[in-house]
């Protein structure tokens, strides 16, 4: 079928690309610039580490090998969702109690930055508030519960279950048992969302080039950051490639996999049907290993999101792998036209928690969100600054958290991890 296509170049061919408000290019480095702070990447991470700074007084210059959004930051299924890829629970027990509620107190911030930059700067991003996680099983269901204690536990106080007969009233289907609603929670347009924050960072004095990838990074009294036309003399780096990290940098990009996830797109729909499939306008997503996420966009279409491919491989037809899995969850849909279908690339961890450190003490690094990026990576890109700024205290907590190699190193990595992957689905499939 014929596919629409992107009119914003350089950008995957998805609806966030050719709905984005700002398709401003902006020019790639030329000659010797100097700042405080060299960021290399312009996705989230990157670009909210950027305000943080700039809202601080300091000079930035944030380099982009492709786009403002390219990766996982455009690309990604646009939900808010509070907390990390493990819980806190599993996080009290692989780094003790202490740690977990160091981590339980940040772990509302990065939503938390959302809506008060939203705010402050006027970002029109489409932003919805409420989330749902639905439970196929009763198990599913209990584990929930387990979760919603441990996180009041922790402060968050806007959680509240569901049960069968009321999944109605945010999902009309009646794939679920059950589930639970965020009220924290919510979506938004990420790649508008991005691109808002990126011209705030510019409103305040920061400079944002695209289309300049890193060649090298040299050493000495100050840092000099160098791309294919130009260079940045600094104080500080940091890096925030993400899943598209290139190869300068193998300490930390042997430490993560990317993976790709899918989403379609259908056809603007009636206002009346779009309405009745998720009438609370809350996002959802499932509660099973390889989930399912989707949501209403404010144009009235159905964005539908799963499958996963390690090592950021796509299937060759999108459509075929997730159209089927929309058709389960809203059979409503069938017949209706898919517009868009593309994947990006997350950067997952084995521990799937996010991996911040030092290489130096001038250039730092976050990346490995591990699939709940929208969120962690704007709690993380304020702790980036920070640390900038001389106050390192949250960034050590998240520097002392071990982060390990995959096993298999580069060659065997994706195949076990597939492995592990196809028994947490097939335990899924079975309500194990």
């Amino acid at each position: 079928m014929t596919r629409a296509t992107s009119s914003n170049p350089g950008h995957t061919a998805s609806w966030y690309a050719a709905s984005a408000g700002d398709q401003r290019i902006r020019p790639a480095l030329e000659g010797e610039v100097e700042a405080h702070v060299c960021i290399i990447g312009a996705g989230f991470t990157g670009i909210s580490a950027a305000l943080e700074l700039t809202e601080r007084g300091h000079t930035v210059v944030v380099l982009e090998a492709e786009r403002i959004g390219f990766g996982a930051s455009g690309r990604n299924g646009g939900q808010i969702v509070n907390g990390y890829s493990r819980d806190l629970a599993t996080i009290s027990s692989r780094y003790g109690p202490e740690r977990a509620a160091e981590l339980g107190r940040m772990s509302l911030e990065g939503a938390a930055i959302i809506r008060e930059r939203v705010a402050r700067y006027g970002i029109e991003c489409d932003l919805r508030e409420g989330g749902f996680f639905a439970a196929f099983t009763e198990k599913q269901m209990r584990e929930m519960e387990a979760h919603r204690a441990d996180w009041q536990r922790h402060g968050h106080p806007a959680l509240e279950m569901v049960s069968r007969q009321d999944v109605a009233n945010y999902v009309m289907t009646d794939r679920y048992a059950g589930g639970m609603i965020d009220r924290l929670g919510g979506h938004i347009h990420p790649l508008n969302l991005v691109l808002g924050e990126a011209a705030a960072v510019e409103a305040l004095g920061g400079r944002i080039f695209e289309r300049s990838r890193v060649l090298g990074l040299e050493e000495g009294p100050r840092l000099t950051v160098r791309t294919a036309k130009g260079s940045v003399a600094c104080d500080y780096v940091l890096v925030c490639g993400n899943a598209y990290l290139f190869p300068q940098f193998p300490e930390i990009s042997s430490r993560i996999m990317p993976v790709s996830s899918q989403i379609i797109v259908t056809e603007p729909l009636e206002a009346d049907l779009a309405r009745s499939l998720l009438p609370a306008d809350y996002c959802v997503e499932d509660a099973n290993y390889v989930l399912d996420y989707y949501r209403r966009t404010a144009d009235n279409r159905i964005l539908y999101g799963g499958g996963i491919g390690y090592g950021g491989r796509d299937p060759a037809d999108i459509e075929a792998v997730i159209r089927p899995k929309m058709l389960k969850t809203f059979p409503q849909l069938a017949g209706r036209k898919i517009d868009f279908a593309w994947g990006g690339n997350f950067a997952l961890t084995l521990t799937r928690i996010p991996h911040m450190g030092r290489l130096s003490d001038r250039i730092y690094f976050s990346h490995g969100d591990s699939g709940h990026g929208v969120t962690t990576t704007h709690l993380l890109g304020r702790i980036l600054g920070e640390v900038v700024d001389g106050h390192a205290g949250r960034f050590d907590v998240w520097a002392s958290l071990p982060n390990l190699p995959f096993p298999g190193g580069q060659t065997f990595r994706v195949p076990l991890t597939r492995l592990g992957a196809w028994w947490y689905g097939m335990r899924d499939r079975l309500g194990l």
